[in-house]
């Protein structure tokens, strides 16, 4: 039962902590999964401590079920039909776009990336090769195109690369890794600076928290009127099971537990002792085998890390002020890196009661472990179970923060749903990924998912149910229809059960080409298709609009907010007169026939254009005039448009839209062409 909090949500800007862990399954929190288990189990008393003092997201999404385009939607508030990120683009540069950190920034945080990042981009070598020797020859802060503190930290430390981030000891050798890579140490940045000579025997789970916990005590003395937002990224209980060097340090919070000790040889107060050494108490059953343990325990420390950090806001007397969100990137993975030694995500059910893992679109590989406590705001013991994906922090971060979100955005704000106070606008709840193995065979799955080849693969929730499509060849491939409130493993599928069920397939089709843009990068069988038109009945000639005055730092969307205008106008030609403000049309194109039509945009303001959901021109971050041109392939009939524009200044903004189509050259959009 739900305890009501000591007050609502003022508007205040609370300061921001979002914890991401890397390869924790569902079935890994012990409030989620573990502590019902049977027989071999592991716990994460902070954790669920953690639970109940806030919100628990049952129904939280990753956006792809690998950790490249997993973090790049998360800071660049887009699913995976919009992110350039996506299927295994380990390394490749995020935009200079809006980010978590520029869209906070912009609000007014300091802010901070500490831990695993991974989309810095290969710098000018890149061509050579994405070899770690070539990486380290070449690359750099300076060479990188999207090194953190480009694009919106204020700083940086931790590993840049992926690879980096399979080791987690960065000073020192692992002589039983089963790879050259999987032995020798690897690089840390601190802002421009490689640091890892000096982090001898520091475990990166215990570094990146003391880290954290440092810098949060030196910006509440140096400016303790200023929010800040931390992305702390841990690189565990991913790839080597590594473990501490020794015992979690007594106590927690300002004067106990993980402290940054900044000697050279000696960084943390943990690295001391022999590397690789310690294992949980709770955990030294011998019919427990070397890698259980040594998995049980790393999650067990990020467990103790996340309390060690509550703990501490409580001892500076801001724990009422800050929010902390603790989710992870994707499903399980079975790996250990150690030679002869196998781990499979089957020994403790990391994968919770679901089918899936890592590189699945199922349950098990896309439902992510997620919590966020704010004492005083969340209510203790809330259970939120609406559907919502990564991107949605950026729109919920904006809320809080006290800025619009970007129109840019994908997402939605959470807060009427973690704070349990009111409906909130429903989530773009789609995934997409490619790859080449196969769901694996384990006991634990169903006999309809076992070794079932993965491929081209897409998720979807639509109308309560969840649609999936595995091994995806052409457009024409259905879509499996579940409904994973009742069927957690997904074995009843529900397409073509019901004349509903035929025309939700249909509409899940349909959608999944509404909503994304192709990726030249990452090109997918249905890329191809023509995006379907709604059916309109009563229609009236123009667009509706809706104008809010107000200076807004970027081309704002606004779910809640009540206009300061509205009306309908025949074109893009709205006069706001001396105020600033915003102003969204929206209406219907008609494509008069099957084929590829062009839409460009001149403008001297700020914009984003959207057919359907799908993000068709984005003139906003850094755009400084000039034409813009996007194509797309449209059945033909009427399909909606959205147009957000800014005007910053006093003059009305120049906004000139053209489109070309199968058999019409260039032309304005006409009158005749736009209905409401």
């Amino acid at each position: 039962m739900a305890v009501q909090a000591t007050r609502a949500y003022n508007g205040s800007q609370p300061n921001i902590i979002l914890v991401f862990t890397d390869d924790m399954g569902y079935g890994d929190l012990g409030v989620f999964h573990q502590n019902d288990r049977v027989g071999k189990r592991h716990a994460t008393p902070n954790l669920d401590r953690f639970a109940r003092e806030g919100v628990q997201l049952r129904r939280h999404y990753c956006p792809a079920p690998v950790c490249a385009p997993s973090r790049a939607s998360l800071l660049r508030g887009l699913h995976q039909g919009h992110t350039e990120v996506r299927n295994s683009d380990f390394d490749k540069a995020i935009p200079d776009n809006h980010t978590l950190g520029t869209v906070l920034q912009g609000a007014g945080y300091r802010t901070l990336h500490v831990g695993k990042y991974g989309l810095q981009g290969l710098g000018p070598e890149g061509e050579l090769g994405n070899s770690y020797a070539n990486q380290k020859a070449y690359n750099n802060p300076a060479e990188w195109p999207a090194y953190p503190t480009k694009r919106g930290f204020d700083e940086y430390f931790g590993y840049v690369r992926h690879v980096d981030g399979h080791v987690h000891y960065p000073n020192n050798e692992w002589p039983i890794g089963n790879s050259e890579s999987h032995r020798t140490g690897k690089e840390v940045w601190h802002n421009n600076e490689e640091v890892s000579a000096s982090l001898d025997k520091c475990y990166t789970t215990d570094l990146f928290t003391a880290f954290a916990k440092k810098w949060i005590v030196d910006h509440r003395k140096e400016n303790a009127d200023q929010p800040f937002f931390i992305y702390l990224a841990y690189d565990t209980p991913h790839a080597a099971l590594q473990v501490p060097t020794q015992a979690y340090p007594e106590g927690s919070g300002l004067d106990g537990g993980l402290q940054w000790v900044g000697e050279h040889g000696r960084m943390i107060n943990t690295a001391s002792g022999e590397i690789d050494s310690w294992i949980h108490p709770d955990y030294r059953n011998p019919e427990w085998s070397n890698v259980e343990r040594r998995f049980a325990t790393m999650v067990r420390r990020i467990d103790s890390c996340v309390g060690d950090l509550t703990h501490l806001l409580e001892d500076l007397g801001i724990d009422e002020d800050t929010l902390v969100v603790f989710t992870n990137d994707n499903g399980p993975l079975a790996v250990s890196y150690i030679e002869g030694e196998p781990f499979t995500p089957i020994h403790f059910q990391s994968y919770g009661p679901f089918d899936g893992e890592k590189r699945d679109v199922w349950e098990g590989g896309i439902r992510m472990p997620s919590l966020a406590r704010w004492p005083g705001t969340i209510l203790e013991g809330t259970i939120d179970q609406t559907p919502s994906l990564f991107h949605d922090w950026m729109a919920t971060f904006a809320e809080l923060a006290g800025v619009p979100m970007p129109a840019l955005s994908d997402g939605v704000s959470l807060i009427p749903s973690i704070t349990a106070s009111g409906e909130r606008q429903p989530s773009s709840v789609y995934v997409e990924f490619k790859h080449g193995r196969r769901t694996p065979n384990y006991a634990d799955f169903h006999p309809s998912h076992r070794n079932r080849p993965r491929g081209e693969m897409q998720a979807i929730f639509m109308e309560g149910y969840k649609g999936v499509r595995v091994d995806i060849k052409s457009h024409a491939d259905a879509f499996e229809i579940f409904d994973v409130t009742t069927d957690l493993k997904e074995t009843r599928n529900l397409a073509g059960t019901s004349e509903y069920f035929v025309g939700l397939e249909q509409r899940m089709r349909d959608r999944t080409l509404q909503m994304r843009r192709p990726n030249a990068d990452n090109p997918r069988p249905y890329d191809g298709e023509l995006v379907p038109p709604v059916g309109l009945e009563a229609t009236r000639p123009g667009l509706s609009w809706k104008a809010y005055t107000g200076s807004f730092p970027w081309v704002p969307k606004f779910w809640s907010k009540k206009p300061d205008y509205v009306g309908t106008a025949t074109g893009l030609n709205v006069d706001l007169g001396p105020n600033k403000g915003a102003i969204v049309y929206s209406g219907y194109i008609e494509a008069p026939e099957d084929g590829e039509y062009l839409l460009y945009l001149d403008s001297s303001a700020r914009a984003i254009v959207r057919l359907h959901e799908a993000l068709l021109i984005d003139a906003d971050y850094g755009y400084e005039g000039g034409e813009i041109a996007s194509r797309i392939a449209l059945k033909s009939g009427w399909h909606p448009i959205t147009v957000h524009l800014l005007k910053s200044g006093g003059e009305e903004p120049k906004l000139d839209i053209e489109w070309s189509g199968p058999s019409f050259a260039r032309k304005a959009l006409a009158t005749e062409s736009l209905v409401h």
